[in-house]
């Protein structure tokens, strides 16, 4: 599925590599979303997460500056929010809890990205 199915989709992206954040952003943008974010940290991410209105989909990268976003991915699973991790881990050190949620291994390209947000968010 095309990354243009997030055509005024709301996307929260959580990353902490800039550069990564800010092509992503780009991408998303180019392809027609609204871009929430980026943030890279856990408490900016709660905060969009707790008190958006609208959460289409989610990219979220697991370790933040050292700290786990698994609070993020807990709060936007429990609003229903589609979610993608990407992350440098392998699944199976990731909590149980989330073996569902697809995930982008790092690294990865932007192309990759968009493409699984929108199979997750369509899917």
């Amino acid at each position: 599925m095309s990354e243009r199915t997030l055509r005024n989709c709301h996307i929260l992206i959580v990353e902490d590599e800039f550069l990564l954040a800010d092509d992503l952003h780009i991408e998303l943008s180019d392809a027609g979303a609204v871009v929430l974010g980026p943030v890279g940290t856990v408490a900016d991410a709660v905060a969009i997460a707790s008190s958006e209105q609208r959460i289409d989909g989610a990219i979220l990268d697991v370790n933040l500056g050292g700290d786990q976003g698994y609070p993020v991915a807990d709060l936007l699973i429990e609003r229903g929010v589609p979610l993608l991790f990407t992350t440098g881990y392998d699944g199976a050190s990731l909590p149980a809890r989330f073996s569902a949620v697809a995930r982008c291994v790092k690294p990865t390209t932007i192309r990759l990205i968009t493409q699984a947000l929108g199979r997750v968010i369509h899917d």
